[in-house]
């Protein structure tokens, strides 16, 4: 029991909970017809959860953490949640700063109910709904009862992080990890041989971020001595690279993934590449033609590797990052100040795909777009390099970051509808910090039965339960467990 609260003053909460403003959150939420209510609840509804991309800690899992209080678990590093208190004119001290869990989680309740209309009010409920069986709006003035019953509850064995997943009936998940990364955590969660797999993910932004020379030096000793290779040179680096792709392969790791505005083309040789690596371990800046080139050759090396490893490789375009330079340098990178990006996607990601595909070295590849306006070139852009030798090789993935949300959804399942072939879709992952996250895969299914049921109901589709229920299945568990070999 949460030192806060004793057995009486949580029966006072619980009572006095109950009695206040009920949620929304019904059983039928979202789904608008009789055939979307059957699909969700016969096909969708009980599936198992493989979050093949999330931010969480995998130390947290493989120790079993028991989080302190709501405020820890649920508003720590949650930068959605931070932008809407920042919009309402929340002083930073209740957000990032340095006042108690309980105002900061008080300030969040105060913001609740101005977020209506945005997802992050559909998200906060479920979550309170799923995990603490709390059926009510959150407001200013229930947010330090909701506090105190949710931290009580999170001192019990069955909301650690293990729990937490294992009540969310999650499977397998998949962290976002560093090259230098000792997967320490990763071992131990293997060792402790629980239901649930954790499992890495090869994720090598630094490699190619190049644009300060120093630290990117700071970055090649962390990865000299981790690798066991002194790098002095471009061919070191690529060696080094070889040799962690095959340490994250032996523990487990069948997935790689990037985070870039846009990928870029080159015909190869366009920049000597030992040169510009050799200016960078001088200390000496490259312009920008020479920073993206660096970041072209080095990933045409690296997705070689993961063809030749069998792994799937994941790039997610379109964030512009970091754009508050004053707020960055008070509080650092991924803390509510990037946006969408309305970068040039088309040519470079086609002959960058090209490229591979040319020498029969394109991985399975999931392609993740921010940028709505660009849904239609990347649904087509998958069908140019789906060659039938793996059902869905190439995959337009799930609406992401500020598309992940119910119109950013359904128009990221239309498009793909439209120009591809939905039955072979892999569907949701969270793509969060939060361990209170995993509702956003239920969010996900209400809203692809919802889609599927209006057709039904408007004619468009045949009322085929049988066949339509196979097809929900696949796309929320059958697909992506096939597709990963998990």
């Amino acid at each position: 029991m949460n030192k806060d609260v004793s057995t009486t003053n949580y029966k006072n909460i619980s009572n006095r909970l109950h009695k206040s403003n009920k949620s929304f959150i019904s059983q039928d939420f979202l789904l608008r017809t009789e055939f979307a209510k059957r699909l969700y609840h016969n096909y969708a509804k009980t599936l198992p959860i493989i979050d093949y991309h999330c931010h969480l800690s995998p130390q947290h899992i493989a120790d079993n953490t028991q989080f302190e209080n709501c405020t820890q678990v649920w508003l720590a590093g949650d930068h959605y949640k931070w932008r809407a208190m920042r919009t309402l004119g929340i002083n930073e001290k209740f957000i990032t700063g340095n006042a108690s869990d309980i105002e900061k989680f008080r300030k969040w309740g105060e913001t609740v109910p101005y977020t209506v209309r945005n997802p992050l009010y559909h998200w906060t409920h479920l979550e309170l709904k799923r995990y603490f069986d709390i059926d009510q709006l959150l407001t200013k003035t229930n947010s330090e009862d909701v506090y105190h019953q949710t931290s009580s509850i999170l001192q019990k064995k069955t909301h650690s992080t293990q729990g937490l997943l294992k009540h969310m009936n999650v499977e397998i998940v998949c962290t976002t990890d560093d090259p230098t990364d000792n997967l320490k955590h990763h071992q131990k969660a293997v060792k402790n041989n629980g239901p649930l797999k954790l499992l890495p993910t090869f994720r090598p932004d630094k490699v190619y971020t190049v644009e300060n020379p120093s630290n990117y030096n700071e970055y090649l000793d962390v990865l000299s001595d981790t690798s066991g290779i002194d790098i002095q040179s471009y061919d070191d680096l690529i060696n080094a690279l070889n040799n962690r792709v095959a340490y994250f392969h032996k523990h487990g790791c069948r997935l790689s993934d990037h985070g870039l505005e846009q990928l870029y083309y080159f015909e190869v040789g366009t920049y000597d590449i030992e040169k510009l690596f050799q200016k960078l371990k001088k200390r000496q800046s490259l312009d920008k033609e020479e920073i993206n080139y660096f970041q072209f050759e080095t990933l045409l090396h690296l997705c070689k590797s993961y063809h030749k490893q069998g792994w799937v490789q994941q790039f997610h375009l379109g964030a512009l990052r970091n754009t508050n330079s004053r707020m960055l340098d008070k509080l650092g990178p991924d803390t509510g100040f990037d946006s969408i990006g309305d970068f040039s996607q088309a040519l470079g990601l086609s002959k960058f795909l090209n490229q591979l595909d040319s020498s029969n070295q394109l991985s399975k590849t999931i392609v993740y777009n921010l940028n709505p306006a660009d849904n239609e070139v990347m649904a087509t852009m998958i069908g140019n390099f789906n060659d039938g030798s793996v059902k869905g090789k190439i995959q337009f993935g799930s609406a992401w970051w500020f598309l992940d949300q119910k119109d950013g959804m359904e128009k990221q399942i239309n498009s793909l509808s439209n120009l591809g072939l939905l039955s072979c879709f892999v569907g949701m992952l969270t793509d969060s910090r939060s361990f209170l996250s995993f509702p956003r895969h239920e969010y996900f299914r209400r809203i692809l039965c919802n889609l599927i049921g209006k057709d039904v109901e408007n004619g468009e589709l045949p009322a085929d339960e049988e066949w339509l229920g196979k097809m929900v299945s696949d796309i929320c568990y059958y697909n992506a467990k096939e597709y990963f070999g998990f």
